[in-house]
């Protein structure tokens, strides 16, 4: 390996960090990684996120990473939690869909319908 492929793969590595320092983020992404979400593909899932925020550049998200949610029938499994957006938890995320929820989701405000596994009841949803 060369020091310039080494410089690279700290850079990346350090841009990976930046995304689970909390403050600053005003959006928050839980991925499942319980030993069911990981065996569905929940780490594909979790670098999915990492790299479509990075390449769209987007900064104010932070990505955690959580155990089991207790939905093991939809792993990988993901949170996310925004302003102006009900929480939800979204099922059967795969890269593609990971990356569909950075497009609509995080960057348009629109949920990825077919994978919404549970949001909260619009009565109890607060109004900001």
């Amino acid at each position: 390996m060369t020091l310039q492929e080494l410089r690279t793969m700290r850079e990346a590595g350090k841009k990976a960090m930046e995304r689970r320092i909390v403050e600053g983020k005003t959006i928050e992404i839980v991925v499942g990684m319980g030993t069911c979400g990981i065996a569905a593909g929940a780490k594909e899932t979790l670098d999915a996120f990492v790299d479509e925020l990075t390449s769209k550049d987007v900064k104010n998200v932070v990505i955690k990473q959580t155990g089991c949610m207790g939905f093991c029938h939809s792993e990988p499994t993901v949170e996310v939690h925004m302003d102006g957006m009900p929480d939800i938890i979204y099922g059967n995320v795969d890269v593609e869909t990971a990356r569909q929820i950075v497009h609509s989701h995080i960057l348009e405000k629109r949920l990825v319908d077919k994978h919404v596994f549970d949001r909260p009841a619009k009565d109890i949803v607060k109004e900001k």
